[in-house]
This record gives C-alpha cells, sequence and structure tokens, in this order.
C-alpha cells in the first residue's frame, strides 16, 4: 500500500517540479507560433514570458484550492475515494496536456497545468496522513519518510525523462508533460482493493469489524494487540468528537504548541536554500568549466542524491528518531552553507574553489534528504490526533502552496542583489528553527498518540495543569474555540 500511495501521492507533486523546466523553450515556442496562426503577427518577447510565467504559477494557484478543499472533503467522503477522484483530475489533466499540440492550443496546457495542481493539491495533502494512519507504531517512521522518497524519486523522474534524448524534444514535449497520467491510471485500478486506514475505520466510522479486518490485510496475522488496544483509547477519549474545522484548530489551546512547531518545520523546509542550491549548481557547474551538455546529466545527479539520502533517511529515523534528524540535520545543514557561501564568493581568485562549491552542493542535499526532508513529514503526521489531522493539514498545505507562490516571486529578485549572500538568510533560519526544534519538540519515535498529546498538555497547559493520562482528550479539548 505504501507504493500504491506513493506511485499517485507525493510522486507527482516532485514530477511536476521538476520536469516543467525542461520544455520551457518549446512551449513558448508553440504559444508564438499559435498566436502567428490565429492573428498573423508575432507576440512580443515580454508577453510570450508573462504567458509562460502565468503557465508555471498556475500550478501553485490550483494546488493552494485543491489543498484548502481537502480538508472537509476527507472528512466526509474519506481519504481513499477522494484519492480515487483526485486520479480523476489529473487523467483529466494529462488529456489537456497530450492534446494540446495536436489542437494548437496553449490555453490547453494552461488549463491542464491548473487541473494538476489541484489534483496534487489534494494527493500531497492525503498521501502523508494516509500513509502514516495505515502503519504500526514501530514502523510509522518509516513509511511517514517513504512520502520524501516518492517526492524526490517523482523530481529525479522528471529530470531523466525531460532530457532531450527521452521525450523533452520539440516533437515530444506535450506527451513529456501528459507522461503523469499513467501514475494516476495505476493508483486508480489499484487503491480500490485496498482498505481504509484502520484508524479511520474505528475512530471516524466507529465500524469495528472493518477495523479488525483492515489491521488483519495490512499488518498481517501476529499479535497487535497494544496498538488495537491504543486506537481503542484515543476513540474512547475523543467520543462524541467530531473533526475540527480550521478556524476551531486554530483556536484551541490544546493545539498551540503543536501548531508552532508545525508551521516551524513545514516554513524551515520552504526556507531552508534548497531551491537556491538547486539553482546554484548550474552556475557553479558552468564556472568549474564541466562542458554544457554535462550539466543537465549532473544536475540529474543532484537529484539522484536527495533521493538516495531520502531512502537513507527512512531507515535512519526509526534508529535516531525524528528530533535528532531535524536540529541535526538543520546544523550540518548551517555548516556546509557557511563554507558554500566562502567557496562560491572565493571562487574567482582560486580556481579549484569551484570543486569545492559541486562537492558541497552535494552534502547539501545530502543532509537535507538525510535528516528534514523525511523526518518533517513524519512529525507533522504524529503530532495531531485523528480529530485534529485533516484540518491541520489544509493550514500545512496553505504554507506549503503559499511558500513555493511567494518564493517563486520573491528569490529571483533575492538571488539578483545578494548573489551567494543569500545564503546567509537561509543560515540564520535553520540556526533559529534548529535551536527551537532542539528546546521544544519532544521525541514522537515508538509512542502512541495518546502519549505524543500527553508530552504536548506540558506545553499547552503548563506541568501543574497536565490532564490525567487516562483522559488526554476531555471533550473541552476537542471542542473549545476560545483562545
Amino acid at each position: 500500500m505504501i507504493l500504491v500511495l506513493g506511485i499517485g501521492g507525493s510522486f507527482p507533486y516532485g514530477f511536476h517540479i521538476s520536469v516543467i523546466n525542461y520544455p520551457s523553450l518549446h512551449i513558448k515556442k508553440f504559444i508564438n507560433e499559435t498566436w502567428l496562426e490565429r492573428h498573423g503577427s508575432l507576440l512580443p518577447q515580454e508577453t510570450i514570458l508573462l504567458l509562460w510565467s502565468f503557465i508555471v504559477s498556475i500550478y501553485g494557484i490550483g494546488g493552494l484550492l485543491g489543498s484548502v478543499c481537502c480538508g472537509y472533503l476527507t472528512t466526509k467522503y474519506r481519504k481513499k475515494k477522494c484519492q480515487m477522484f483526485t486520479n480523476l483530475i489529473m487523467l483529466a489533466a494529462a488529456l489537456f496536456m497530450g492534446f494540446s499540440k495536436m489542437a494548437r492550443s496553449f490555453e490547453m496546457i494552461l488549463l491542464g497545468r491548473f487541473l494538476y495542481g489541484i489534483g496534487i493539491g489534494f494527493s500531497f495533502n492525503i498521501h502523508p496522513q494516509y500513509v502514516g494512519e495505515i502503519s504500526p507504531k514501530k514502523l510509522r517512521g518509516f513509511t511517514n519518510a517513504t512520502v520524501a522518497v516518492f517526492l524526490t524519486l517523482g523530481k529525479v523522474s522528471g529530470q531523466v525523462i525531460g532530457l532531450g534524448e527521452v521525450l523533452g524534444s520539440e516533437s515530444w514535449w506535450h506527451l513529456l508533460l501528459a507522461s503523469s497520467g499513467l501514475t494516476a491510471v495505476m493508483q486508480l485500478l489499484s487503491l480500490p482493493w485496498f482498505p481504509d486506514s484502520p484508524s479511520y475505520l474505528l475512530i471516524q466510522k466507529g465500524n469495528e469489524e472493518a477495523f479488525m479486518k483492515a489491521i488483519q490485510q495490512l499488518w498481517g496475522e501476529s499479535d497487535h494487540r497494544a496498538e488495537i488496544e491504543d486506537l481503542k483509547k484515543e476513540k474512547a477519549a475523543g467520543i462524541g468528537a467530531k473533526s475540527l474545522r480550521v478556524r476551531e484548530v486554530l483556536q484551541s489551546r490544546a493545539l498551540r504548541w503543536q501548531l508552532y512547531l508545525m508551521l516551524t518545520v513545514m516554513s524551515t523546509l520552504q526556507l531552508c536554500g534548497i531551491n537556491a542550491i538547486y539553482f546554484y549548481s548550474f552556475e557553479v557547474f558552468r564556472t568549474a568549466k564541466f562542458e554544457e551538455e554535462l550539466v543537465p546529466y549532473l544536475a540529474l545527479g543532484v537529484g539522484l542524491c536527495e533521493c538516495l539520502a531520502s531512502i537513507l533517511c527512512s531507515s535512519l529515523i526509526e534508529r535516531f528518531g525524528r528530533r535528532l534528524l531535524l536540529w541535526g540535520g538543520y546544523a550540518a545543514m548551517v555548516a556546509v552553507l557557511a563554507l558554500l557561501t566562502t567557496t562560491l564568493t572565493l571562487q574567482h581568485r582560486f580556481f579549484w574553489m569551484h570543486h569545492c562549491s559541486v562537492v558541497l552542493i552535494f552534502l547539501f542535499v545530502l543532509f537535507y534528504g538525510a535528516g528534514p526532508s523525511g523526518a518533517t513529514i513524519s512529525v507533522m503526521v504524529e503530532i495531531f490526533n485523528q480529530t485534529f489531522r485533516p484540518s491541520a493539514f489544509v493550514i500545512v498545505g496553505f504554507v506549503n502552496w503559499m511558500g513555493l507562490f511567494l518564493l517563486g516571486m520573491i528569490f529571483p529578485f533575492t538571488m539578483e542583489y545578494l548573489g551567494p549572500f543569500c545564503f546567509l538568510i537561509f543560515m540564520g533560519i535553520l540556526a533559529a528553527s534548529g535551536m527551537f526544534i532542539y528546546l521544544f519538540l519532544p521525541e514522537t519515535k515508538g509512542k502512541s498518540i495518546m502519549e505524543i498529546t500527553a508530552e504536548f498538555n506540558k506545553l499547552n497547559y503548563g506541568k501543574k495543569q497536565v490532564l490525567p493520562a487516562e483522559n488526554n482528550f476531555p471533550k473541552e479539548t476537542i471542542l473549545c474555540t476560545r483562545l
């Protein structure tokens, strides 16, 4: 089920981050040719650039719309059913992309990109929740980390398929953009054979028979009594409670520190400098005198490094825990950025500095993938229970997509004016976040939701007001809408 959820979940998110760069010249040329056929005149270069920017950015608008709607719909119609509907949206987007060249319509590219955004806004919200809910405690970190693994696999797949020798040529770019429809078909055909998550079936549907059947199907016939008891305690503690709306989650005192930590790790993931590293990698490879034809393959090597590091994270997370991978990863990334700023500043004085910069780029991506990339998703899934999780992930989706949009708007100007010194901003963000995580994030490895909530109650209510262990979810905690 990890494989089935991954191919239609975070995989297309990573795929569409990387793949759109490769056919950019062909799409701009197609827009100009289409306009010439319709109106008998060529478009000004500024207008072509504006249309291209709109095609790129409308993906984020669709993603924001999909993630905001997802919380309500998954609560009402189940994650499994919503994910299958998402595949239909992705298929519609693939058809618009695939037939855009034949129809001589760049508007179909725009619409397809928007629909991809909506579909991925849904799937990137559903995937971490669903995969976290199907796993037993001892494998929860590993299964959560697979979200990052499939995301980086998507990035690498987009880089490979986007090469001119594959589908990145002028003849095949429309099929390149339509190719992620295949993963939608694969998930649409396979997901019906799998159950809804056990926690959803027990806590929100109250169907104990379906719950036990799902446990046996997903976890096998061995003894799972301890896990089952934990889930039943969670259900008993939240009797009569419905999933909270986003406003109620934001206002609940019982969730203050969970929200602080969620916003910290999610914002840091966006602002850690990984996008700047990918941007600078092309410039560094060129100034290091690598042949122009080799630069896309070296960039592919950076993507592969991140993918392998994410796989490594899925192995390390149950051994070292989430907290260490987060603050330790941030600390290592700060050190690498400090060295990279130095080597980029001195690269015109010493030629060998170029090669040091190349090594540091790969090291940064390694530390990012092996630490924060996978651990962030695991923490976000584990610090909220079944009642709060859908609305919490709406907030996560909003932060993620708004972060992508704002980063796309501001980042080029930051690069323009600060050059390599822009890494000083990322260093400050990483250092502050690492300190915050070290001081306040409780370790969630191997703990039930009830135990994790008890840890947060010490922060939310103070040590003198900690609720009894057997009743960590009183009614006022579930339904409180006051600050």
